[in-house]
């Protein structure tokens, strides 16, 4: 294998590794608020705020990964 295969495969596996946790974190994360909704409807804006907060920084680790993988598609 070259180089250049060698570094688009290990882009595609930061990329590919790193956005799994966040996707199955932000999906525990929703089923939980939805569960929490179904039990109690009139908490329906702290548990939003704390649902989408959350969302938001595990959508951040996927973000780095994201820019992991393109530093080493175009730097290294």
């Amino acid at each position: 294998m070259d180089v250049e295969t060698m570094k688009v495969l290990a882009a595609a596996l930061a990329i590919g590794l790193g956005a799994q946790g966040p996707a199955i974190a932000i999906g525990i994360l929703a089923s939980g608020a939805m569960q929490a909704l179904g039990r109690n409807p009139e908490a329906r804006g702290p548990i939003m705020t704390n649902m989408i907060l959350a969302i938001a920084f595990a959508e951040a680790i996927a973000i780095y990964a994201l820019i992991v993988a393109i530093i080493l598609i175009f730097v290294a």
